[in-house]
């Protein structure tokens, strides 16, 4: 297509360049012979030669020398009859001339192209008149190129730019071989409807994967990115074209996208999300770019900190089903031994223990997503020979936490600092838990006393994902959930030491919802 576009440019040139040579050669013949007509016409030599007894012989020799100076084909002088007395071949000499001479014959001047001895010609005749004779018209002059040497001029002037066509011609033709053959190189042989396709594929896949799916160049800069990546990491406008380090993502996440070397399942915080990263270098011997893919594990991470506590309070029911087992077997061998008194004391103290716990949850915490999550942690603190307490200004009522604040994000919350402070508590201390939602706002707090939080820089560095102070793969999450679940609701979280050693964490969450926030999510 290219070179057929090529050829009918430069041809369409070359006709152009023809018909337009053809005009200009015309009417410059036509100028020429007018010039010269007219400067025989006005010569005087020509009228006195007119009145001679031989005209030939004088007007032969000087239109012969004119006709060669002025490179025109013929000029003929003729009487008013149109009897010829010169002619470039001596033979045509007396006889009579061929074409109008009606209008020259009355004084007056014209052009034409007619087909004479010489063949076609273009032609003008003009009169030659006796300013002694007061201006009588005495002669006739005419004098013409011929068609064929229009056409010999025309050859030699469309010559150079029929050679420059040409040329552009076979470089267009090599030009296009060329950009051809270098773009199936690039497109690996692939031709436009093909890559039609591809694209087209291409773009549906790109939006039909809901895994987050982002590409970087050699610089490190967004080159695509489909909607999945665009929601995932919370980006606004157009990113494409922004080197990472301006996309504002955490600093983590930043490093893995900004590393040359393969990244497979890495776990990443963004502020309300948590996603498995895996990046791969483009190969091709240089740097020419990274795939990066993501995956919401927010919703995967939120169930297993559930199931995990769901487990804890498994071992911890199992545990108390075989203390509850070894009491009864006490009561039983009590009253076998006819010991009733010691059996029935035996048996309401325990009773009373565990029911005072009960209904001071339940009391203070009308709230049953709470409630139940906190006498399981009283029987995993249990298991682990520690006292969870819930202290005596703790209240939620029944119908104040709002919708905006989902009972999911509670017990990440409060589940994961209740996880660390029983496992930080060393066997027979207490785990003190306030929970208080007054004056617009809910307050959860956890303190222990155990070893606190030795080895953080600074207070935010305990929420940085993969701290910890008992070290290990997998470890420092669970704070790094807590916060992001505080700042997704607009809230704070700190932490402090307790006087005597271990931490306390304290939390505080909005429970009104500012004008024109978004609760949909």
């Amino acid at each position: 297509m290219q070179v057929v576009l090529v050829g009918v440019v430069v041809a369409g040139y070359a006709v152009f360049a023809y018909v337009s040579a053809g005009r200009q050669a015309e009417e410059t013949a036509r100028r020429q012979t007018t010039a010269v007509t007219a400067a025989v016409a006005d010569a005087p030599a020509v009228a006195r030669a007119v009145r001679s007894a031989d005209p030939t012989a004088e007007l032969q020799p000087y239109t012969e020398r004119l006709r060669r100076d002025a490179g025109v084909d013929f000029i003929v002088v003729m009487d008013p009859s149109g009897k010829r007395w010169t002619h470039p071949e001596p033979s045509a000499i007396g006889r009579t001339y061929l074409g109008r001479t009606e209008e020259a014959r009355v004084g007056r001047t014209h052009t034409e192209t007619y087909r004479g001895r010489l063949g076609p010609s273009v032609r003008v005749i003009a009169p030659v008149r006796d300013r002694e004779a007061g201006g009588r018209v005495v002669a006739l002059v005419s004098s013409g190129i011929t068609v064929d040497t229009i056409s010999d001029g025309l050859r030699q002037e469309v010559l150079t730019p029929a050679a420059v066509a040409a040329g552009a011609l076979v470089l267009g033709g090599l030009g296009t071989y060329l950009v051809n053959a270098r773009l199936r190189r690039h497109t690996h042989g692939m031709n436009a409807a093909e890559l039609g396709r591809l694209h087209d594929y291409h773009e549906a896949a790109l939006h039909a994967v809901r895994e987050g799916l982002l590409m970087l160049d050699g610089q490190r800069r967004v080159a695509l990115l489909n909607d999945g990546a665009r929601e995932l990491l919370g980006l606004c406008g157009d990113p494409v074209g922004r080197p990472v380090t301006g996309l504002g993502l955490p600093a983590p996440l930043t490093d893995t996208l900004l590393s040359p070397a393969p990244h497979t399942d890495e776990l990443h915080l963004t502020d309300d999300r948590v996603l498995v990263v895996n990046t791969s270098p483009v190969s091709g011997g240089e740097r020419r770019g990274t795939v990066v893919t993501l995956r919401d594990h927010t919703e995967l991470q939120a169930l297993s900190g559930e199931l995990d506590s769901v487990r804890g309070v498994t071992r911890a029911l199992r545990s108390q089903a075989h203390e509850a087992a070894n009491r009864l077997h006490t009561v039983v061998s009590l009253v076998e031994l006819g010991r009733t008194d010691e059996a029935v004391e035996f048996a309401t103290a325990e009773l009373e223990l565990a029911q005072a716990l009960t209904d001071q949850v339940v009391g203070a915490v009308a709230e049953p997503v709470l409630a139940a999550l906190l006498l399981g942690k009283a029987a995993q603190a249990n298991e682990h020979g520690v006292e969870l307490e819930l202290t005596a200004d703790s209240r939620i009522d029944d119908g104040v936490l709002p919708s905006s604040l989902p009972a999911r994000d509670l017990v990440t919350v409060l589940g994961n600092l209740l996880d660390n402070a029983i496992e930080a508590a060393p066997e027979g201390a207490r785990v003190r838990v306030t929970a208080l939602a007054d004056g617009g706002e809910l307050l959860l707090r956890v303190a222990d006393n155990g070893g606190g939080v030795r080895g953080a820089a600074d207070a935010e560095d305990v929420f940085r994902w993969g701290w910890s102070t008992k070290g290990g793969a997998g470890r420092g999450l669970g704070l790094a959930l807590v916060q992001q679940a505080v700042r997704r609701h607009g809230g704070t979280v700190r932490v402090g030491e307790v006087s005597g050693g271990g931490a306390e964490f304290t939390v505080r969450l909005p429970l009104r919802v500012p004008a024109g926030a978004d609760t949909a999510g």
